[in-house]
Formats: structure tokens, sequence, C-alpha cells
């Protein structure tokens, strides 16, 4: 029997993922706040957001995105088929890629002097940059408990059981939030940058380790439900495990091609006025929020049933599909850059609190603003390169993401000589990253979406990708969008109230008057959000 779920059961398994996202998110927000009120935007955060980058870049290479997107596909083909064989596959590639994992940790764990002072933190005191070696050899046991987790996570999604990974991804903050409220404090002092006030940051090395045993510890019942017959099997005679290892590769290329992005931003920031990597990186993290509860619930939600309607031949009901996740990302993707843009400066006063003070959240709002320009790319491009990797052509992705590399690290020099004051924290340069990255980023979701349509138009009996009913929907945000932000204009104008609570009031009525809209002009969208809601209040 095919695994594959119509659009109905697709939304609702979104609404599952996006539930787990929006606690997330509060959490995420909570532990921005935390790190906010006790480290604000001093040399120690900067030395934690470097440090973070490595083991992340190992994680998300070895055993995160690469992998669940070249694993689930083929898992898919073996567990209707052959059971037996699909436990077989999943035990050989988590024994892999945990065996990778720890190896290329240690590697790096020796390299952490070399890799600090030439590409994370060049140019910065010396016990600055000793500061992050020391918290980057502590992180790498994260990416070896992560290469079992994340597995376990794609396992689980493609039995449908989308509960326990949604309450994993809140794991994340969870274990930083302890580091910092916690571990911190009762870490003997640090003798150098790494001591702000009474806490030691590297309490927040120790959380981020606690966080991937937390991700891990959530997600085990579910095996045990599956009945999983998981064991370490380090082979690569197994069937299947071949062919995941060559899907990956160019996936490894192209999220390798994302980290250098990355890598590139974090160079050029800390070149820049001191707090301008955590400013980035705070407005960074606000951004992955919208683009969680937006893309990568209704990503990860669709993604296994692509992978199972395609391996079962049925091209209709991939176009179904797909054209029904492009249709909500893009319709929730123009409010959110509305509410990103006007609501940014009040949102992040919620963190004015010790270390975090107004320029910070000045600053911070700054570069959302130009990365909220790109949420409508950001968000297709969560759905577009998982539609690829079910047809299994991880290769596509990696060609276009290689030239929005490129372009990226082009427009990023060109950019920050225009954009912003480069003495100036508020204002800052760091802002060109930004909108650079969401400038790429929409080219390369529209790029995917052409690629896509010429794949897939003239096969099975339906034509095209129902490309007229996502444009409309698009339009139909996109009026109602302007709307909205005329109104949330006003708000912010002329409101008696601010900060934090002029941000929830805003996003309440905001929201009141995006969806009113919609609803009265019929967009199925909006419908289907709102129909279960008022079949049971009434």
């Amino acid at each position: 029997m095919s695994a594959a779920l119509d659009n109905r059961q697709v939304i609702q398994k979104a609404m599952i993922v996006l539930v787990g996202f929006l606690a997330s998110g509060v959490l995420g927000f909570v532990r921005e706040a935390v790190l906010a009120r006790q480290f604000g935007t001093a040399a120690a955060r900067d030395s934690f957001v470097a440090a973070q980058q490595i083991p992340e870049i190992v994680f998300v290479l070895v055993a995160g995105g690469a992998l669940g997107s070249s694993f689930i596909p083929i898992y898919a083909k073996y567990r209707d088929r052959e059971p037996a064989q699909a436990w077989q596959l999943a035990s050989a590639v988590m024994t892999l890629a945990s065996a990778a994992a720890a190896l290329l940790g240690l590697l790096i764990a020796a390299f952490a002097p070399q890799l600090v002072a030439g590409i994370l933190l060049p140019g910065r005191p010396a016990e600055q940059q000793q500061l992050t070696v020391e918290m980057i050899r502590l992180m790498m046991l994260t990416p070896f408990i992560f290469s079992i987790s994340g597995l376990v996570m794609g396992i689980l999604q493609s039995h449908a059981a989308f509960w326990l990974p949604a309450i994993a991804i809140s794991m994340n903050h969870i274990g930083i939030i302890i580091g910092a409220l916690w571990i911190a404090p009762l870490l003997p002092a640090h003798p150098g940058v790494g001591q702000v006030g009474d806490l030691n940051v590297v309490g927040l090395a120790y959380g981020a380790v606690l966080s991937a045993l937390l991700h891990l510890a959530v997600q085990l019942p579910g095996l045990y439900r599956l009945r999983a017959r998981l064991r370490p099997t380090l082979s690569l005679r197994v069937p299947g495990v071949v062919t995941v290892l060559r899907l990956m590769g160019p996936r490894v290329l192209g999220l390798a091609v994302v980290q250098v992005n990355m890598l590139v931003n974090i160079a050029l920031a800390s070149n820049m006025v001191e707090g301008s990597v955590a400013a980035l990186k705070v407005a960074f993290t606000m951004m992955f929020f919208a683009l969680g509860i937006i893309g990568q619930s209704v990503g990860s939600a669709v993604f296994p049933t692509l992978a199972a309607l395609w391996a079962a031949g049925d091209v209709d009901g991939f176009k179904d599909r797909l054209s029904m996740a492009m249709r909500n990302v893009l319709f929730l993707s123009f409010p959110a850059t509305a509410f990103l843009i006007i609501l940014g400066e009040p949102l992040f006063s919620l963190f004015e609190n010790g270390e975090w003070t107004r320029e910070s959240s000045v600053a911070a709002a700054w570069a959302l603003a130009f990365y909220a320009m790109g949420i409508a790319g950001f968000t297709l491009l969560e759905v577009l390169s998982r539609a690829f990797y079910a047809l299994e052509d991880t290769a596509t992705p990696v060609i276009i993401g290689s030239i929005a590399m490129v372009s990226n690290i082009i427009l990023n020099l060109v950019l920050i000589r225009y954009i912003g004051d480069p003495d100036s924290l508020a204002r800052g340069a760091f802002a060109g990253l930004a909108l650079a990255n969401a400038l790429t980023t929409l080219v390369e979701s529209l790029l995917l979406w052409v690629l896509m349509r010429r794949r897939i138009a003239g096969l099975g009996q339906a034509p095209g990708l129902h490309d007229r009913a996502i444009l409309r929907s698009a339009a139909g945000s996109i009026i109602a969008t302007l709307v909205m932000a005329l109104g949330l204009w006003l708000l912010t104008a002329f409101s008696p109230v601010s900060g934090w609570q002029l941000a929830l009031i805003g996003v309440v009525l905001g929201g009141c008057v995006f969806f009113g809209i919609d609803y009265l002009f019929n967009l199925s969208e909006t419908r289907a959000l709102i129909a279960p809601i008022i079949r049971r209040i009434t």
C-alpha cells in the first residue's frame, strides 16, 4: 500500500509540522531573548555564533538535509515492497553516516585553530579566536548525535509519523536555553573574553550538545512503535546504500554551497563593527522562524508523499501535491514579509534587557528587513528542491545553487559598499549581506520552478504544473498583503503603545485583516485553513 497522502492529509501533516515549528519558533524567540539579555552583541556572542557554524556544517553535509533528501525516496521504494530490506538499508545508512560524522569531527577538532584564524574570525584578537576554537571542539560531538537523530526523523516522516519529529525540532533551543541559564553561571570563570559578567559563554556550547541528545531522545519512542529493526551495519553492499550515496553526492555539494555563503557572510561581518555578526545571526534566526512555519512545515510534510507518488508512477498526483504546496507557501510568504519589515523593531525590543541595547534591536531589525524581501524565494526553494529530490534528481538544485552562490558572493562584495554605514551598528553594512542572500534566493527559486515545469509539464494526463492557480493565489495574497501593510504602517505611526505590545497587536490585527480579505474573496488557501476551525466552533 502506498504511503502517499492526498491534499487534505498533506495539509493535516503540514499543520502538525507547523505546530512543531511554531513551538520551536517561540522557544527560539525565548532563546534569542535569553542570549540577548545575557550576552548582547558582545565579542563572546560573536565567538559562539562563529563556532556553532562548523558543527552545523558537518551535520548538514553528512547527516542533515543531504542524507534525508537522498534516503527518503529510496527508503520509500523498499518500505512498501520489502520492509525487511528497508530496515537493512536504514541500518547501513545510519551506521555509515554516524561513522563519517565522527571521523570528520575529529579532523575538524584537530584543525580548528586554522579554520578560525583563516575563515571564521580573521583579524579578531587571539584570545577571541582561542575561545572559538574551544567551543568548536566541544560542539563537534553534536554532528555524531544528529547523524543518528536526523535519520530517525526521516524514517518517522516516511511512515507518516510527524508528531515526534515536530517535537524534536524544539529541542535545538531547549538545550541552549539550559546552557545559558544554568550551565553558563555554574562554569568556572573564563580567563578571557568568554566571561560576560558572571556567565561563561562556553556554557552555550555544552547546551548545544545537550540539544542534540534531547533531539534524539524524544524520537526514540517512535522507533519503538514502528518496531524498528535497526542494528549497526558497516557495509556498502546492502541494496540501496550505493544509490543513496550517489544521490547524496550532489546534494552534499549543494548544501556545501549554502554553507560557503554563510561562512562568507560571517567572515565579511567579522570585519565590521563589533556586534555585526550577532545582529546578522539574530535577524537570520527570526527570518528562519518564518521560513520554518511557512516553507519547512509544508516541504517536510509533502516530501515523503511526492517521493511515494513518483515511485508509483502517479505523475498527476505528483503535480497536484506540488502545486498545492507551492500555492500554500507563496500565499503565506507575502504577509510574512510585510510583518517582518514593519514590525521587526518592535519584535526585537522584547530583547532589550541586560546586554541587549536599543541599538542592538535597531541593528537586527535593519538586517531582518532585507532578509524578509526574499521570504517568497526561501519558502519556494524548500518545496521545489524537495520536489527534485523526490524525482531522485539531486544534481539540478546543486547546479542552480552553485550559480546562486557565486552570484551571492559577488553581490555581497558590491552591496556592502552601498548599503548601510560601515561605522554604524544600527545601520550597518551587514544589511547588504542580507539583501544579497534574499535576491539570489528569489532568482534561484524561480529558475527551479521553470526547470521543474519543463521536466514534468508534458507528463501525465493534466498538462502544465497548474501555474495559473499558483499565480492567481499569489496575486490574491499580494493584494491582501498591501491592504494589511497599509494598516500596519498606520498602526505603528499612530499607536499609543510601542515595543513588543505593538508587535503583538500588529500581528493579531494584521492577521485578521489579511485572512478576512482572503476569506471574503473566497481564496481556497484561506478557506482550507479556516473552514476546519469554523466547523469546530459551530
